[in-house]
């Protein structure tokens, strides 16, 4: 029997199939071909209980790709959630899972919640900062259900994984889409949480027929890994239309003369606030130890 596994906690995997879900353990040939089942994989399972729904998962299915932060395989979508105020947003630490989403090659929109503590100056100006990024950027408000329906249209026959810091509503916003989830959603949603793990982890919720988000844990920085400093600029999309212009070959954007993606910052085409966190991440990966 297929199915997928929308959560993996303390060896204890469980997988959806149609309005069931099965608590399933992992073969050992995983263990030794050091493959991890993780959330968002479909594979195979041998039923073991039809009465208790236990199980034993017997293969994996191929991945379309697999994340290493957040730990999750098949995921359409990042949406990154930040509050437009209380607590302000820190474009830094969004700056950071974007550059970590683009280097996975992973699809990304930003949401700012809370969008009813704010003007609309103010909300022009978070819009101005990602204009010529290519992410798409919407404003909701999980207290006053508002910008749910273009949210939901984005998010549509997706799997996408949600994160953002802790307080920005992340958890009010992901009830708010649940709000018209079928009853099975909530059997599901009661197997796993029927006190046995209780852990805080990775969880893959059907909020509507082939459309799931992937709630994970709220972060409070991101460590930038496995990435070299001249491979930075390939992961702002905003600077890729600029980089022809500039007069020396590998040019890192940051000191040098005759620079195409300096002048588009002085242009208004890339936003101040996305060049000077490019540099201090750029500075932080010159900083790195090599090993």
């Amino acid at each position: 029997m297929r199915g997928r596994i929308v959560r993996g906690i303390a060896g204890f995997y469980y997988v959806q199939t149609g309005s069931r879900i099965y608590e399933c353990k992992a073969k050992g040939i995983f263990r030794k071909d050091k493959k991890k089942p993780l959330p968002g994989d479909y594979v195979e399972i041998d039923i073991l209980d039809e009465v208790s729904l236990t199980a034993n998962i017997s293969a994996i299915l191929p991945r379309t790709n697999e994340l290493i932060r957040p730990a999750v395989a098949n995921v359409d979508l990042a949406l990154v959630i930040m509050a437009a105020a209380s607590p302000a947003p820190n474009l830094n630490l969004l700056d950071r899972f974007l550059v970590t989403m683009e280097q996975q090659r992973v699809n990304c929109c930003v949401c700012f919640n809370k969008q009813d503590l704010v003007d609309e100056q103010t909300k022009d100006r978070l819009r101005e900062s990602y204009r010529n990024t290519g992410y798409p950027v919407l404003f909701t408000s999980a207290r006053q259900e508002e910008g749910l329906l273009e949210l939901r249209k984005v998010l549509s026959g997706r799997t996408t994984t949600v994160a953002g810091p802790s307080g920005v509503g992340k958890s009010s916003l992901i009830n708010c889409l649940q709000s018209h989830t079928s009853m099975e959603t909530g059997e599901i949603s009661s197997k796993i949480e029927r006190g046995k793990h209780t852990t805080r982890h990775s969880e893959l919720i059907c909020v509507s027929e082939g459309t799931y988000i992937v709630d994970t844990p709220g972060f409070s920085s991101i460590e930038l890994y496995g990435m070299e400093k001249g491979e930075l600029q390939d992961y702002f999309p905003d600077f890729a239309p600029w980089e022809p212009e500039c007069r020396f070959a590998g040019c890192a954007h940051v000191k040098e003369r005759d620079c195409g993606v300096k002048r588009a910052l002085e242009r208004g085409e890339i936003s101040a606030s996305r060049y000077e966190n490019y540099c201090q991440l750029y500075e932080e990966l010159k900083g790195h130890r090599k090993y």
